[in-house]
C-alpha cells in the first residue's frame, strides 16, 4: 500500500480507514506496519511496514497546522487536532522515539452523542440542567470517554440554556454549532499559546459556562476554582481512577502549605466529580460506562474539609437516592441490564467481594421468586 500512493493520500486513507471501521484510535511507527484499535483492542493491519522517517513526516505533514512544527522541533511532541471531508476530527499527538517520529491519532466522531447515546445514568442530565454555577470534574484514565461526557454536557447546555460557553482544549475535539447558547472554541497553539493565556483572560469575555479541556497543573486548577467561586459553571476532566483520590490528584499541584485554602474553596465551589470507565459490553465492540458520581452535599463538604477523603466512599454507598453511586452499584447494574457479563465485571471491581455479594443478594431474591413461582 505504502508503494501506491503519496504520503499524504496514504494518511488520508488511513484516516478514512478509522471511520469505516468504526475504529478509536491509529498508531503508526516507523519500521512497522499501522495498528488500530477497534473495540478496546490493538490490531495489526496487513499492510508494509512505514520505510523512513522521512516517508512518516510527508504522511502527516499536510495535517501539522504550519507554525505547529517549531514546537515539534523544540520539544520533541506536539498535539493537535484536524478533520477530514466527512466531520470526523482527530487528536493527533506527534512524538520522538529514538530519533523516530511516531504518531497516535484518536478518532473522535462527528456527532455529538447524548446521555442516552453514551448510556450514562440519569444523574448526568440532572446535574447539568440544575447546576447553575460552581465546578463540575469529570474524571477517568485515558480512553475512558471524558471528553464525550464533557460533550454531551455542553451540548444539552447549548439546546436547552441561553448563555455563552467559552472552550479551552488542547486540542478542540468536537465542533460545536450554537443553538440556545453562544459557544466560542480556543485551541491552546492555535488560538492562544497556552491554558495559562487563556485563562488569564477567560473573565474578560463575559462567559457563563467555561471548558477547560483537561486539569493539568496549579495554575489551571486554581483559575477553574476561583472562576467557580465567582459565579461561573466551570467544567473540566481530570486524569484519576475514583473520586476519592482526585482529591489526592487536585492537591498535587499545590504545596502543602495551600492545602487548607485548597479544600475550603473546593468546599464552596464543587458540586460534583463524576469518574467513568469503558468496559467491554456482551455485544463485541460495544463499550458501556462503569461510573461513579459523587454529589457535594453537607456531609461531602464536611469531609473535604477536616481531609476525611477516606470516608467518601462510604457516602457515595449510602446515598444511592441523592443520585449518588459507586462502581460497584454501577457494575451491579449493568451486569442485570445484560450489557456486560459477570466475569467483566469482576475483572474490573474496586472489590470483587463487594460485587459479588451485590449480586448474591440479587441471585437470592431471584430464586426466591422462581420457587414460589414452581
Amino acid at each position: 500500500m505504502f508503494e501506491d500512493l503519496p504520503p499524504d493520500d496514504e494518511m488520508h486513507r488511513l484516516l478514512a480507514f478509522l471511520g469505516k471501521h468504526e475504529a478509536s484510535d491509529l498508531h503508526l511507527k516507523v519500521g512497522s506496519p499501522p495498528y488500530v484499535r477497534i473495540g478496546g483492542h490493538l490490531r495489526r493491519l496487513e499492510m508494509p511496514a512505514i520505510p523512513n522517517t522521512q516517508f512518516m513526516h510527508e504522511m502527516v505533514a499536510g495535517l501539522v497546522p504550519p507554525n505547529r512544527w517549531p514546537e515539534f522541533e523544540t520539544s520533541g511532541s506536539l498535539d493537535f487536532s484536524a478533520a477530514d471531508d466527512s466531520g470526523d476530527r482527530y487528536r493527533i499527538n506527534l512524538f520522538r522515539s529514538h530519533g523516530d517520529l511516531h504518531v497516535a491519532v484518536r478518532r473522535v466522531q462527528a456527532k455529538i452523542m447524548d446521555f442516552d447515546g453514551l448510556h450514562l445514568p440519569e444523574i448526568y442530565r440532572t446535574l447539568i440542567s440544575q447546576t447553575m454555577e460552581g465546578l463540575i470534574l469529570v474524571c477517568g484514565v485515558t480512553g475512558s470517554g471524558k471528553s464525550s461526557t464533557l460533550a454531551a454536557m455542553i451540548e444539552h447546555i447549548n439546546q436547552h440554556r441561553s448563555l455563552h460557553i467559552i472552550t479551552i482544549e488542547d486540542p478542540v475535539e468536537f465542533a460545536f454549532h450554537g443553538k440556545k447558547s453562544i459557544i466560542s472554541q480556543r485551541e491552546i497553539g492555535l488560538d492562544v499559546p497556552t491554558f495559562k493565556d487563556a485563562l488569564r483572560v477567560v473573565v474578560r469575555q463575559d462567559p457563563d459556562c467555561i471548558l477547560i479541556g483537561e486539569m493539568r497543573d496549579r495554575e489551571t486548577m486554581l483559575a477553574a476554582i476561583q472562576a467557580a467561586e465567582t459565579g461561573h459553571l466551570v467544567m473540566g476532566s481530570l486524569h484519576c481512577a475514583d473520586a476519592q483520590l482526585s482529591f489526592s490528584r487536585i492537591l498535587e499541584f499545590f504545596d502543602r502549605s495551600e492545602h487548607s485554602f485548597i479544600r475550603s474553596s473546593l468546599a464552596n465551589s464543587l458540586k460534583a466529580i463524576m469518574v467513568q470507565r469503558l468496559l467491554p459490553g456482551v455485544e463485541p465492540g460495544v463499550r458501556f460506562p462503569a461510573t461513579e458520581v459523587l454529589l457535594v452535599n453537607g456531609s461531602v463538604r464536611d469531609k473535604i474539609l477536616r481531609e476525611e477523603d477516606e470516608d467518601l466512599p462510604a457516602i457515595l454507598h449510602q446515598c444511592h437516592d441523592e443520585g449518588m453511586r459507586d462502581y460497584t452499584y454501577s457494575l451491579k447494574e449493568l451486569v442485570l441490564a445484560d450489557k456486560i457479563e459477570r466475569s467483566v465485571a469482576m475483572d474490573y471491581a474496586p472489590s470483587r467481594e463487594g460485587l459479588q455479594a451485590a449480586l448474591k443478594g440479587i441471585d437470592s431474591a431471584a430464586s426466591s421468586i422462581i420457587s414460589r413461582v414452581k
